[in-house]
């Protein structure tokens, strides 16, 4: 049976990448040695990096005020990096809670310095995006989650502000075209979109840190990568070189032109299934639902494990909800093709038919 990975990361990757990542791992390059085991000093490394970082700057159309970082730690490190370097005790920053991890995101930038919490969308359980909310100048950056994996929903359209934009885009990452140089510094692990877990990719207008003064952890301070190029301390490697190859496909692919149509037209395949039919339901605002993770619910909750278990039974993967939400979440990263949304939706049909 095939399966039909609706994992919310790490997650599915395209099968291409998979083999050729599992033919580095015996000989990387036929240099005769596997990519687990070269120096990451050495010219073979030094390469793959210099690559990925120029793919991601040609992908997001960067400007040359930009620099790409691939670091350890995950987004989680980033809530705490960033204000580090960015936030002194005197300081405020501007934070949107719209999900779990902007919550965390808070509770970390609360550490170092002031944190307001500019827009919540918490009173509703997280099921809707916040818009027309006042951000005062003030503030030396506003941060936000582009897309809420937990809750289901995402930032179709960003604040226009004139305080720097802080984004962590773990999950719709190279997933739609955008202009990436209204953000001062994006963030995002690499275990949605972009590869294998392991790295983070950060990208930072050096505008933004160019004059960092403070006396933090030299392995924590963003010029110090910089000036690295992503090589201050053994980097992780291999998860790196599977974002090259990942980033390798989007490009041969059509690029994020490509990427986003095809998110659009699953996503819309799956709500308009949703919508179609009395048994499912969601209560995310139709203006503010993701097209990377859809979170919805079976209206008789007696019948919830029951498509869970036939969902199994299909070799569907990955469908059941996170612990807080409940329901059901169908993650539609851009490895996932279309054949896979086709099949949970006629299961979805076939399921309504024979409880509705």
């Amino acid at each position: 049976m095939s399966k039909h990975n609706f994992n919310s990361g790490p997650s599915i990757l395209p099968q291409e990448v998979l083999e050729q990542a599992s033919t580095a791992i015996i000989d990387f390059n036929k240099i005769g040695l596997s990519i687990l085991e070269i120096g990451h000093r050495t010219n073979w490394f030094v390469d793959v990096m210099e690559e990925a970082r120029a793919l991601v700057k040609e992908l997001m159309q960067l400007n040359e005020q930009y620099e790409v970082l691939f670091l350890h730690g995950g987004a989680t490190t980033q809530f705490m990096q960033i204000p580090m370097n960015l936030l002194a005790n005197t300081e405020s920053a501007a934070y949107c809670d719209n999900g779990i991890w902007g919550s965390k995101a808070i509770k970390e930038a609360s550490l170092f310095g002031n944190v307001q919490v500019v827009a919540s969308s918490k009173d509703k359980n997280y099921t809707y995006i916040n818009k027309g909310f006042d951000i005062p100048e003030s503030n030396k950056y506003l941060h936000l989650t582009s897309n809420n994996t937990v809750e289901g929903t995402q930032w179709h359209h960003f604040p226009e502000t004139n305080v720097p934009l802080v984004v962590d885009m773990s999950s719709d990452i190279f997933s739609r075209q955008i202009n990436f140089n209204q953000f001062s510094l994006i963030y995002a692990g690499a275990q949605k979109n972009m590869g294998a877990a392991g790295v983070t990719l950060v990208v930072i207008n050096k505008n933004m840190v160019e004059k960092i003064s403070k006396n933090i952890p030299a392995i924590m301070h963003y010029n110090n990568h910089i000036e690295a190029k992503s090589l201050l301390n053994t980097p992780p490697v291999f998860a790196v070189y599977v974002s090259l190859l990942t980033l390798r496909w989007i490009k041969k692919e059509g690029g994020l032109a490509e990427m986003q149509k095809r998110a659009e037209q699953k996503s819309a395949l799956l709500y308009n299934t949703i919508d179609a039919l009395p048994l499912f339901h969601s209560t995310i605002d139709k203006e503010d639902r993701s097209n990377m993770n859809a979170v919805f619910f079976i209206k008789d909750e007696n019948l919830q494990n029951k498509f869970l278990e036939e969902c199994k039974e299909h070799g569907m993967i990955g469908v059941k909800g996170y612990r807080t939400m409940g329901g059901i979440r169908v993650s539609m990263y851009n490895a996932l093709q279309l054949a896979s949304v086709e099949a949970i939706t006629q299961l979805m049909k076939n399921f309504a038919n024979k409880n509705g």
